[in-house]
Protein backbone atom coordinates (compact mmCIF):
# COMPACT_ATOMS: atom_id res chain seq x y z
CA UNK A 1 0.00 0.00 0.00
CA UNK A 2 1.00 3.70 -0.38
CA UNK A 3 2.43 5.47 2.59
CA UNK A 4 -0.41 6.85 4.75
CA UNK A 5 -2.14 10.51 3.99
CA UNK A 6 -4.58 13.06 5.36
CA UNK A 7 -7.44 11.98 3.11
CA UNK A 8 -10.06 14.63 2.58
CA UNK A 9 -13.44 12.66 1.83
CA UNK A 10 -15.73 15.29 0.74
CA UNK A 11 -19.10 12.73 -0.10
CA UNK A 12 -22.51 14.01 1.85
CA UNK A 13 -22.59 12.88 4.94
CA UNK A 14 -24.58 10.51 4.52
CA UNK A 15 -22.63 8.45 1.66
CA UNK A 16 -19.09 8.92 2.93
CA UNK A 17 -18.69 5.97 5.64
CA UNK A 18 -17.87 3.52 3.27
CA UNK A 19 -15.38 5.21 1.52
CA UNK A 20 -13.67 5.89 5.05
CA UNK A 21 -13.68 2.93 6.98
CA UNK A 22 -12.09 1.28 3.51
CA UNK A 23 -9.32 4.88 3.66
CA UNK A 24 -9.20 3.86 7.38
CA UNK A 25 -8.19 0.40 7.25
CA UNK A 26 -5.40 1.23 4.97
CA UNK A 27 -3.97 3.41 7.64
CA UNK A 28 -4.73 6.30 6.38
CA UNK A 29 -6.00 9.43 8.21
CA UNK A 30 -10.00 10.74 6.98
CA UNK A 31 -10.60 13.75 7.56
CA UNK A 32 -15.05 14.13 6.87
CA UNK A 33 -15.84 17.00 5.19
CA UNK A 34 -18.91 17.25 3.33
CA UNK A 35 -19.01 19.95 0.54
CA UNK A 36 -22.45 18.76 -0.92
CA UNK A 37 -25.59 17.97 0.15
CA UNK A 38 -28.39 15.98 -1.98
CA UNK A 39 -32.31 17.23 -2.39
CA UNK A 40 -35.08 15.47 -3.95
CA UNK A 41 -36.79 17.25 -6.16
CA UNK A 42 -40.03 16.95 -5.88
CA UNK A 43 -41.81 13.70 -4.72
CA UNK A 44 -44.39 12.95 -7.44
CA UNK A 45 -44.03 9.98 -9.75
CA UNK A 46 -41.95 9.12 -12.35
CA UNK A 47 -43.72 7.09 -15.15
CA UNK A 48 -41.55 4.97 -16.85
CA UNK A 49 -44.15 2.94 -19.63
CA UNK A 50 -43.56 3.77 -23.05
CA UNK A 51 -39.66 4.50 -22.84
CA UNK A 52 -37.21 1.99 -24.51
CA UNK A 53 -34.60 3.19 -22.22
CA UNK A 54 -34.28 4.53 -19.10
CA UNK A 55 -30.70 5.95 -18.72
CA UNK A 56 -29.54 6.62 -15.04
CA UNK A 57 -26.42 8.96 -14.64
CA UNK A 58 -25.32 8.46 -11.28
CA UNK A 59 -25.85 6.53 -7.49
CA UNK A 60 -28.32 9.57 -6.04
CA UNK A 61 -30.16 9.12 -9.40
CA UNK A 62 -30.76 5.41 -8.91
CA UNK A 63 -32.03 6.44 -5.93
CA UNK A 64 -34.55 8.63 -6.67
CA UNK A 65 -35.50 6.82 -9.84
CA UNK A 66 -36.42 3.67 -7.62
CA UNK A 67 -38.49 6.12 -4.67
CA UNK A 68 -40.47 7.39 -7.23
CA UNK A 69 -40.82 5.44 -10.53
CA UNK A 70 -44.27 4.10 -11.61
CA UNK A 71 -44.81 1.55 -14.31
CA UNK A 72 -42.65 -0.96 -15.75
CA UNK A 73 -38.95 -0.69 -16.67
CA UNK A 74 -37.79 -0.96 -19.82
CA UNK A 75 -34.22 -1.48 -20.67
CA UNK A 76 -31.71 1.01 -18.31
CA UNK A 77 -28.36 2.05 -19.00
CA UNK A 78 -25.80 3.10 -15.81
CA UNK A 79 -23.29 5.21 -16.67
CA UNK A 80 -20.63 3.85 -14.13
CA UNK A 81 -20.17 0.64 -12.06
CA UNK A 82 -21.03 2.95 -9.03
CA UNK A 83 -24.61 3.40 -10.31
CA UNK A 84 -25.47 -0.23 -11.55
CA UNK A 85 -24.54 -0.94 -7.84
CA UNK A 86 -26.96 1.32 -6.38
CA UNK A 87 -29.90 -0.03 -9.02
CA UNK A 88 -28.76 -3.29 -7.72
CA UNK A 89 -29.39 -2.53 -4.12
CA UNK A 90 -33.11 -1.42 -5.32
CA UNK A 91 -33.40 -4.78 -7.35
CA UNK A 92 -32.49 -3.03 -10.54
CA UNK A 93 -30.46 -4.35 -13.38
CA UNK A 94 -28.51 -2.13 -15.28
CA UNK A 95 -28.94 -3.58 -19.09
CA UNK A 96 -25.68 -1.31 -20.14
CA UNK A 97 -22.82 -0.32 -18.23
CA UNK A 98 -20.61 1.32 -20.70
CA UNK A 99 -17.28 0.77 -20.46
CA UNK A 100 -16.51 4.22 -20.60
CA UNK A 101 -18.16 6.07 -17.96
CA UNK A 102 -19.01 9.67 -19.16
CA UNK A 103 -22.58 10.51 -21.42
CA UNK A 104 -20.28 10.34 -24.43
CA UNK A 105 -19.25 6.79 -23.90
CA UNK A 106 -22.84 5.63 -23.46
CA UNK A 107 -24.14 7.54 -26.17
CA UNK A 108 -21.63 5.19 -28.40
CA UNK A 109 -22.48 2.05 -27.07
CA UNK A 110 -26.73 2.21 -27.13
CA UNK A 111 -28.22 0.96 -30.28
CA UNK A 112 -29.03 3.92 -33.29
CA UNK A 113 -31.47 4.83 -33.23
CA UNK A 114 -32.40 3.45 -29.94
CA UNK A 115 -35.71 4.44 -29.85
CA UNK A 116 -37.66 6.25 -26.55
CA UNK A 117 -35.11 7.43 -24.15
CA UNK A 118 -35.25 9.31 -20.57
CA UNK A 119 -32.28 10.43 -19.42
CA UNK A 120 -32.55 10.74 -15.36
CA UNK A 121 -30.03 13.00 -14.10
CA UNK A 122 -29.52 16.01 -12.03
CA UNK A 123 -30.96 19.19 -12.18
CA UNK A 124 -28.50 21.29 -14.33
CA UNK A 125 -26.69 18.41 -15.23
CA UNK A 126 -25.25 18.12 -18.58
CA UNK A 127 -27.76 17.87 -21.22
CA UNK A 128 -25.25 16.08 -24.00
CA UNK A 129 -27.02 12.45 -24.09
CA UNK A 130 -30.64 14.32 -23.79
CA UNK A 131 -29.42 16.69 -27.14
CA UNK A 132 -27.65 13.56 -28.45
CA UNK A 133 -30.02 10.78 -28.40
CA UNK A 134 -33.21 13.77 -28.56
CA UNK A 135 -33.93 12.20 -25.34
CA UNK A 136 -36.79 13.41 -22.86
CA UNK A 137 -35.16 14.93 -19.10
CA UNK A 138 -36.27 14.44 -16.00
CA UNK A 139 -34.29 16.28 -13.22
CA UNK A 140 -34.46 13.98 -9.71
CA UNK A 141 -32.59 15.29 -7.89
CA UNK A 142 -30.16 18.61 -7.21
CA UNK A 143 -27.19 19.26 -5.35
CA UNK A 144 -26.30 21.82 -2.88
CA UNK A 145 -22.77 23.24 -2.15
CA UNK A 146 -21.53 23.40 1.23
CA UNK A 147 -18.68 25.87 2.78
CA UNK A 148 -17.44 24.24 6.11
CA UNK A 149 -16.44 26.57 8.48
CA UNK A 150 -12.67 25.89 8.87
CA UNK A 151 -10.76 24.61 5.53
CA UNK A 152 -9.98 20.85 5.74
CA UNK A 153 -6.41 20.30 6.74
CA UNK A 154 -5.10 17.22 4.46
CA UNK A 155 -2.65 15.70 2.17
CA UNK A 156 -5.25 14.63 -0.59
CA UNK A 157 -8.76 15.24 -1.29
CA UNK A 158 -11.30 12.92 -3.08
CA UNK A 159 -13.75 13.56 -4.97
CA UNK A 160 -16.64 11.60 -6.40
CA UNK A 161 -18.75 13.83 -8.44
CA UNK A 162 -18.15 16.88 -10.57
CA UNK A 163 -20.69 18.77 -7.98
CA UNK A 164 -17.77 17.49 -5.34
CA UNK A 165 -14.86 19.20 -7.38
CA UNK A 166 -16.24 22.42 -8.04
CA UNK A 167 -17.28 23.25 -4.30
CA UNK A 168 -13.54 21.82 -3.31
CA UNK A 169 -12.27 24.29 -6.11
CA UNK A 170 -14.24 27.47 -4.27
CA UNK A 171 -12.11 26.69 -1.28
CA UNK A 172 -9.11 27.51 -3.11
CA UNK A 173 -6.60 25.28 -1.63
CA UNK A 174 -3.79 23.68 -3.65
CA UNK A 175 -3.90 19.95 -2.86
CA UNK A 176 -3.60 17.11 -5.57
CA UNK A 177 -7.13 15.37 -6.02
CA UNK A 178 -8.28 11.70 -6.52
CA UNK A 179 -11.18 11.39 -8.92
CA UNK A 180 -13.94 8.87 -9.25
CA UNK A 181 -13.93 8.80 -13.19
CA UNK A 182 -13.89 11.20 -15.99
CA UNK A 183 -16.69 13.56 -15.51
CA UNK A 184 -15.32 14.56 -12.54
CA UNK A 185 -12.33 14.67 -14.02
CA UNK A 186 -13.04 16.86 -16.37
CA UNK A 187 -15.16 19.14 -13.81
CA UNK A 188 -12.01 19.28 -11.58
CA UNK A 189 -9.40 20.32 -14.01
CA UNK A 190 -12.08 22.69 -15.38
CA UNK A 191 -11.48 24.35 -12.15
CA UNK A 192 -8.36 24.50 -12.00
CA UNK A 193 -7.76 21.15 -9.45
CA UNK A 194 -4.67 19.29 -9.59
CA UNK A 195 -5.94 15.50 -10.77
CA UNK A 196 -3.14 13.64 -9.78
CA UNK A 197 -4.93 9.71 -10.04
CA UNK A 198 -8.29 8.46 -11.35
CA UNK A 199 -10.21 5.33 -10.62
CA UNK A 200 -10.05 2.65 -13.40
CA UNK A 201 -13.03 1.29 -12.24
CA UNK A 202 -15.40 4.08 -11.34
CA UNK A 203 -17.14 2.64 -8.18
CA UNK A 204 -15.82 2.52 -4.69
CA UNK A 205 -13.21 -0.42 -5.38
CA UNK A 206 -11.96 2.22 -7.87
CA UNK A 207 -11.73 5.15 -5.66
CA UNK A 208 -9.83 3.62 -2.97
CA UNK A 209 -7.26 2.22 -5.63
CA UNK A 210 -6.69 5.67 -7.01
CA UNK A 211 -5.89 6.33 -3.56
CA UNK A 212 -3.69 3.88 -2.83
CA UNK A 213 -1.51 5.01 -6.03
CA UNK A 214 -1.74 8.35 -4.78
CA UNK A 215 -0.36 8.19 -1.40
CA UNK A 216 2.40 5.60 -2.98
Amino acid sequence: MGSPRRVIVTRPTRQARPLADRLEALGHHVVLCPLIEIEAVGDEPVDVEGYDWIVVTSANGADELARRRRGTLPKVAAIGPGTAEALARHGITADLIPLVSTQEGLASELPHPPGRVLVAAAEGARRYLADELDAEFVPLYRTIPIRPEQPPDGDLVVLASASAAQAFAALELDLPSVSIGPETTRAAESAGLSVVAEAEQHDLDGLVAAVERAAG
